[in-house]
């Protein structure tokens, strides 16, 4: 997950000090190729994990089952993302959720996450084959998440492109009516991201990333456990919200409403 830098007033940054927000949150993929130290991370105050799943072309990324079992014997939270292209959106999400009920039954009890934090990362694809994903797209990747899970994923992307792509006139409001359901997951290495409509907040706040991050290094540590340059999060409120929030948005494969035709999107209707 990469994203653009952008310049806000330093005072806009007194916010991940603060006690409304909590650097908490770690987000992994396949390129990440050391032996996670969860246990570490744990200790060092986070509580959550979010990890790529699957990503173009329909590949499952091959960390994600066995750290999602060490993840969680550790204690740790557990999300899923997936990178997104531009081909059959409907196709993308159940390949998606394929990949992560499929981890899910698999782990033995002890190492089965409770519930899936889910994410769709819509950002620009400009190394994987198909493409960028179009906002109808996500439209219809996002509510074919809902039909089958009877939860509306998280949205990931780095401010500056989503506020541009979705302040476009071909973005009609019933598409960003949808979307508002989902939860907001903005990228933003240089200052505290502003509200981002049709949102009247973001959720997480992913600030560094790969070691990238201009924002002052007491306050924003750019590591975590055996991870030099590590993808970290800041939750918008305390640690007692963010369990609750991840308890109340995640999903529970074993749970699933149904796998039938996906319903008509908005853009069907």
């Amino acid at each position: 997950m990469k994203l653009f830098l952008t310049r806000i007033p330093l005072l806009l940054l007194a916010l991940p000090v603060s006690a409304l927000a909590t650097n908490a949150v770690v987000n992994l993929s396949h390129y990440d190729r050391m032996r996670v130290d969860f246990p570490g991370m744990k200790s060092e105050g986070i509580i959550g994990v979010i990890h790529e799943a699957s990503y173009p072309p329909y590949t499952r990324d091959a960390h994600y089952a066995l750290r999602q079992q060490a993840a969680t014997r550790a204690g740790l939270l557990w999300g899923a993302y997936h990178y997104a292209n531009g081909t059959d959106p409907i196709r993308q999400a159940d390949h998606f959720l394929s990949v992560v009920s499929s981890a899910w039954a698999q782990a033995d009890p002890l190492s089965r996450p409770a519930g899936v934090l889910l994410v769709l990362d819509f950002e620009k694809n400009g190394h994987y084959p198909g493409g960028t994903m179009r906002v109808d797209q996500a439209v219809a990747f996002v509510e074919r998440i809902r039909e089958r899970t009877g939860k509306y994923p998280g949205i990931y992307s780095g401010e500056y492109r989503l506020r541009q792509v979705l302040n476009s006139p071909t973005v009609s409001p019933a598409y960003k009516r949808v979307l508002s359901n989902c939860w907001l997951w903005l990228a933003n290495y240089g200052a505290r991201p502003q509200a981002t409509a049709p949102w009247s907040n973001w959720h997480l706040w992913q600030y560094t990333g790969d070691g990238k991050c201009r924002l002052p290094g007491s306050g924003y540590p750019k590591s975590v456990a055996n991870i030099v340059r590590a993808e970290r999060n800041i939750f918008y409120g305390t640690r007692t919200a963010l369990e609750a929030f991840w308890q109340e948005r995640a999903w529970q494969p074993g749970g699933e409403k149904r796998s039938s035709e996906p319903e008509r999107t908005v853009a069907e209707r």
